[in-house]
């Protein structure tokens, strides 16, 4: 595996704990709609680290999560609890982002949170091992 490819998984799943720590320090701030944002982006941007290994990407969101079901979810290499979190919150981001008049709770973010502290989690242990 050529080193590009470690410092670039490296650098994904970094941006994902970023991101993970940007959504607790939004969601404190009572800022539920970016968190979930954020929270969003941290489970995608571990995903993508999973994608750095197979040397592959995608310009669309929607084809990363399709990718990630099919070679790790439906293989069984991660609980298919994680394909359920992840694109669900792709649905809540998207809302959040566009939809206007969407409007979320605390609760709302909060759960999304915690998600994606279980989503990284989960992420990080499958990297460890695979590494």
């Amino acid at each position: 595996m050529p080193d590009y490819v470690n410092e670039l998984m490296v650098y994904r799943i970094k941006t994902a704990n970023e991101k993970l720590n940007s959504a607790k320090i939004l969601l404190d701030a009572g800022e539920y709609k970016d968190s979930i944002s954020r929270s969003y982006y941290a489970m995608f941007s571990i995903v993508r680290a999973i994608l750095a290994l197979d040397e592959i990407d995608f310009s669309k969101h929607a084809n990363v999560i399709a990718y990630f079901q099919k070679e790790y979810v439906k293989t069984g290499e991660i609980d298919k609890e994680y394909s359920k979190y992840i694109s669900n919150a792709f649905q809540i981001r998207n809302n959040c982002d566009y939809a206007d008049f969407f409007l979320v709770s605390k609760n709302d973010a909060q759960d999304q949170y915690e998600k994606a502290v279980r989503f990284l989690e989960e992420i990080e242990r499958y990297l460890e091992k695979r590494m």
